[in-house]
């Protein structure tokens, strides 16, 4: 039950199968009211897990949705953690400010908890919404607009003219992409095993979220007969008075290796009439960024991806492992979910660790959504210390236990939910 200010009541409950539509008109609504396409709503629809989902109503009227798909995760270490996907959270413009979207969260997060699921993530329509429930923002992504009639790859590495390139229908090569994807997620954190049925939002291709572009592309990376990498895109084409200025733009893709990366690079800086390479939600660490001859001219930038939320502080940091030696004592601040809150001490190193409760002194001091910020090894503990989110209360802790927290390869997700 949801109670207002006014002392009128709304009841929360699990979302049921015959009100699914009713409950997606809903979040629609919330994000602007604009109908999807048959495709999309009917994936949607099989994709949304029910007993993981919740609806707030008033009366009849669906006033609050939230959702949380069965996740696993890859966490520093390259271990799969199970991590609750939230998702398809929204509360109606009628109902604000009445407690509709704690009494989600609070409903949600203690869920989680009873699921045995140490980890929440989501990805944030507005960043300022989820901090007071302890999601950090942990993984950032890299969007460039790429002038390809003035920028020129420098630099590929050895044995890219190796790699055979050849187009494909998307929706004939989906098996072989999602088998080209699966061997990537245990290298990197911040990757989300896909489950059966999410190979398909990789091909989903309606018309009105085409922005006057071709339909979705496909080109393959092969070698030795190997399925090595793909490439997922548009073309929209353009002229003016000089000649053609078409813009390509990446959807996604994958590539085993660093040739077969370039490789599909390569081809999309190359393609006929056009002289925009658009590419978004890539990984901070895209190496791109290091054949370019004119980086600026790439305008790249970053914007926040992944938020995490450790719902068992314990469990969570014991999953990961850590790049450097670490034995520290954290003072946890967790008012939301308070059976996190008070001292752990972490030991660890790149072999495994420990996170248990203690009465000994701590030594660093941070909430709950700092170490969700940097749990994946995106964010730094000192940077965060610098910017006053984060306490040091043993001299030299806060180092010891922000190089031990890094990663060797940035965290990145490669999709939305």
């Amino acid at each position: 039950m949801v109670t207002d200010t006014a002392g009128s009541a709304a009841t929360l409950r699990v979302l049921r199968q015959d009100d699914w539509d009713t409950w997606y008109d809903t979040l629609l609504r919330a994000f602007g009211g604009v109908p999807e396409s048959a495709e999309e709503r009917e994936l949607w629809d099989a994709l949304t897990e029910y007993d993981r989902s919740l609806g707030v109503w008033d009366g009849d009227a669906c006033v609050g949705t939230a959702g949380a798909f069965s996740f696993r995760l890859t966490v520093p270490g390259g271990a799969s953690v199970p991590a609750a996907g939230v998702t398809m959270v929204s509360v109606a413009a009628t109902h604000r400010r009445r407690g509709v979207l704690t009494s989600m969260m609070r409903r949600q997060l203690d869920d989680v908890r009873a699921w045995g699921e140490p980890l929440a993530v989501l990805t944030a329509s507005e960043p300022a919404i989820y901090g007071r429930f302890g999601y950090g923002a942990a993984t950032f992504q890299l969007h460039a607009e790429i002038d390809t009639s003035r920028v020129r790859l420098t630099s590929l590495p050895a044995g890219t003219d190796d790699v055979r390139l050849r187009y494909a229908v998307p929706a004939d090569v989906v098996d072989v992409c999602e088998a080209v994807y699966a061997r990537l997620v245990p290298s990197r954190p911040g990757m989300v095993a896909r489950l059966p049925g999410w190979e398909r939002l990789g091909v989903l291709d309606p018309e009105s979220g085409r922005e006057g572009a071709s339909p979705l592309q496909c080109v393959l990376a092969e070698r030795d007969g190997e399925t090595v990498g793909y490439a997922r895109y548009r073309v929209k084409p353009g002229w003016e008075h000089a000649g053609a200025n078409g813009t390509v733009t990446l959807e996604n893709s994958a590539a085993l290796d660093p040739a077969a990366d370039a490789a599909l690079l390569r081809f999309l800086f190359g393609i006929d009439l056009t002289s925009t390479l658009a590419l978004r939600g890539r990984p901070v660490d895209d190496a791109w960024q290091y054949m370019v001859s004119d980086i600026r001219r790439c305008q790249p930038r970053l914007r926040d991806s992944l938020y995490v939320r450790l719902v068992d502080v314990g469990a969570a940091l014991e999953a990961r492992t850590y790049q450097a030696p670490v034995d520290v004592v954290f003072e946890v601040e967790d008012a939301f979910c308070p059976w996190n809150a008070g001292r752990w001490r972490l030991s660890g190193d790149a072999k495994g660790a420990s996170c248990v409760r203690t009465a000994d002194a701590a030594d660093v001091a941070l909430s709950v959504r700092e170490l969700g910020a940097a749990y994946l090894g995106g964010v730094s503990l000192a940077s965060l210390g610098a910017a006053g989110r984060v306490r040091e209360l043993r001299p030299g802790a806060l180092a010891e236990a922000s190089l031990g927290f890094g990663a060797a390869v940035p965290p990145w997700l490669p999709h939305g939910f």
